[in-house]
């Protein structure tokens, strides 16, 4: 006896936000060195400070910006912020709230500060694209107001936990908790280094964009191999390789030729990278897959591998990276809902689907257009069959009925203009 099998579908506008307690303390994510943020940022923070009350976290290095003390409204503010140290504080439980002020890199950036649990994110468009950035900074109180009154919808956007596992070799002059330490500070949980058999470490990022692993400066292609939940899928042979979450589908995903993904869709996206093959296609699989990238025992270089593109690292033979869906998505604040703001910023930032529409032409746009106006050539709707060479010809009338020749089309010089006669 089968048993009943029902698939229940979730309406991607029925996530809301619900707040179990009012929130209290928000950090405030500003780009740095932007000099048209200065003023949007000061007043975000005396509207959060001096109307609704609450704790406003920033960044060390925006506390100390140069370019906000030259402002006199900055010193009443400053003495009313937070900061904390970056790489050593974990704030994950501290703040309830994220503002972005920027463009995506800055949600990329704040969404590598919490290599946990993730609060609500609501980002402004302040920037050059805008496509996760849904909000306008003009209507700022209003919205953060709605937000902060838990009457928001919000999107859940998948995150990759990725472990890159490297051998160390004699010889090496650092290792890659130095390398990641040169690119920057890092978050909390990746200044952790863990120690594994055969003299190997481990290091564990979240990445909200894509893993990219490329060839890097080597003139060779790269040969990598991609295992699927331990079983070997297929080698990979061309500049490189692009694992993605859906939100990362319209980044570099969608420029090396994938599909859009919509962020409520439990997926990955593996996409090559100019591949040596004309049939080797993008490919969406399970979200709950693992995912594993080799270098190919035959690999005549090494390869390089970056996470939403920072802290690029070499992978060398012996090397591997593994990827799985991670359970601490990002949740972004809607300005509308999922589906609309989604489709709004197709439109907006990638000009999806966009062309010019061609208009109709009817025999009375003819007779009333001025000469000037009227076209050379149009659809023709009479095909007459010469036997002389057995082709098919238009029939191409001028304006007294009598037929041009075949060879008239093409001169757009020709003192006579013509039209179709349609009949």
């Amino acid at each position: 006896m089968l048993a009943e099998w029902k698939l229940h579908i979730q309406d991607p506008a029925s996530q809301r936000l619900t707040w179990s307690k009012p929130p209290l303390s928000v950090l405030v994510v500003k780009k740095i060195g932007d000099v048209r943020l200065l003023e949007n940022f000061l007043q975000l923070c005396a509207f959060l400070i001096e109307e609704k009350h609450m704790i406003v976290l920033i960044e060390k290095s925006v506390l100390e910006d140069p370019l906000l003390e030259n402002i006199e409204s900055y010193s009443s503010i400053r003495k009313k912020l937070c900061t904390f140290r970056e790489g050593y504080d974990d704030i994950s439980k501290q703040i309830d709230l994220i503002i972005c002020l920027g463009g995506d890199g800055t949600l990329l950036y704040a969404s590598t500060l919490f290599q946990a649990s993730v609060p609500p994110v609501m980002a402004f468009h302040l920037g050059s694209l805008g496509f996760l950035t849904p909000f306008k900074f003009e209507s700022f109180k209003s919205n953060v107001a709605q937000v902060i009154e838990g009457n928001a919808a919000v999107v859940l956007r998948s995150r990759l936990k990725v472990k890159v596992m490297k051998v160390q070799r004699n010889g090496d002059t650092e290792s890659s908790l130095l390398q990641l330490e040169r690119n920057g500070p890092q978050p909390l949980t990746c200044r952790s280094l863990e120690t594994l058999e055969g003299n190997r470490t481990a290091i564990q990022i979240q990445v909200l964009n894509e893993v990219v692993v490329d060839r890097g400066p080597s003139s060779y292609l790269s040969n990598v191999d991609l295992f699927l939940d331990n079983r070997l899928i297929t080698t990979v042979q061309g500049d490189g390789l692009i694992i993605s979450t859906p939100t990362g589908s319209t980044a570099y995903a969608v420029a090396a030729g994938a599909s859009m993904i919509h962020p409520n869709v439990p997926a990955i996206l593996i996409t090559p990278i100019c591949p040596h093959s004309l049939s080797f296609r993008p490919i969406v699989v399970p979200a709950g897959v693992e995912l594993t990238i080799r270098l190919s025992p035959d690999g005549k270089n090494t390869a390089w591998v970056s996470f939403d593109g920072r802290q690029r690292q070499e992978i060398r033979q012996g090397d591997s990276i593994k990827i799985t869906t991670s359970c601490f998505p990002v949740p972004s604040v809607c300005c509308h809902d999922p589906v609309y703001d989604w489709f709004e910023s197709l439109a907006r930032c990638l000009h999806w689907n966009v062309r010019k529409r061609q208009g109709w032409l009817c025999d009375t746009e003819l007779s009333t257009s001025s000469d000037d106006e009227r076209p050379r050539l149009c659809e023709c709707s009479v095909l007459h069959y010469r036997p002389r060479d057995g082709i098919i010809i238009p029939s191409i009338h001028n304006r007294a009925g009598e037929v041009l020749a075949p060879s008239a089309i093409f001169d757009v010089n020709a003192p006579e203009k013509y039209f179709i006669k349609n009949t």
